[in-house]
C-alpha cells in the first residue's frame, strides 16, 4: 500500500500495481534529465498547468526508480497505465506535491 505521509503513490502498469516515491536520488536522476530545466521550473509548469508529456513521462520513470523499478523510461511508452495519460500526470502532480509537502504540524 502506498503511504501519502511517506510521499508514496500508487500506479498500475500494464495490471501490476507499483509504489512510486521522489527519493533523494530519483530526484537527482530526474533533475539531471530535464538537462537545462530545474525542479523549481518542472514544479512551477505543474502549478501552471504548462506540463508536457515529457515532464509526465520523466516524473513517473524518477518515482518508479525511487519505489526500486529497474525499469527504462522505453519500457513506458509500451506500457499501459491504467487511467491512462491523465491518470499519469495526476500521478506526477501527487509525487511532486508530495516530494516538496511540509509534513502537517500535529501539535
Amino acid at each position: 500500500m502506498a503511504n501519502p505521509w511517506a510521499g508514496q503513490v500508487a500506479l498500475t502498469l500494464d495490471g501490476e500495481r507499483h509504489v512510486l516515491k521522489l527519493t533523494l536520488g530519483a530526484l537527482a536522476e530526474l533533475e539531471a534529465g530535464l538537462e537545462s530545466d530545474s525542479l523549481v521550473a518542472l514544479v512551477e509548469r505543474f502549478e501552471s498547468g504548462g506540463y508536457s508529456a515529457r515532464d509526465v513521462l520523466a516524473l513517473i520513470v524518477a518515482g518508479l526508480r525511487g519505489g526500486g523499478w529497474q525499469g527504462q523510461a522505453s519500457d513506458l511508452m509500451r506500457a499501459e497505465i491504467a487511467g491512462g495519460p491523465m491518470q499519469a500526470a495526476k500521478i506526477a502532480a501527487e509525487l511532486l506535491a508530495r516530494a516538496f509537502a511540509l509534513p502537517e504540524s500535529t501539535g
